[in-house]
């Protein structure tokens, strides 16, 4: 599913302050299929761990950053457009 000279990290986030953020590969586009389905809404992702955060709503945390809920599935992430 993925070139075999991109490797696709274990966990990697939207959110600028995180960790887990990786703006060049971020730039290249992302597909995350959570359970079977395609999903367009995923904020951050573990596959080790089998969890995506996606949007609660339109609710914010005091910092005004979206508030999230992690779901637990299996997490498949790949390149888009292969």
């Amino acid at each position: 599913m993925t070139s075999p000279d991109i490797a696709l990290p274990d966990r990697l986030s939207v959110d600028p302050d995180s960790p887990f953020h990786d703006e060049a590969l971020l730039a290249k586009g992302i597909g995350i299929r959570f359970n079977g389905v395609e999903k367009t809404n995923v904020e951050e992702y573990c596959l080790s761990e089998g969890w995506v955060r996606v949007a609660a709503g339109a609710a914010k945390d005091r910092f005004g950053k979206q508030m999230t809920i992690k779901l637990k599935g299996k997490v498949e992430a790949f390149l888009k457009g292969e």
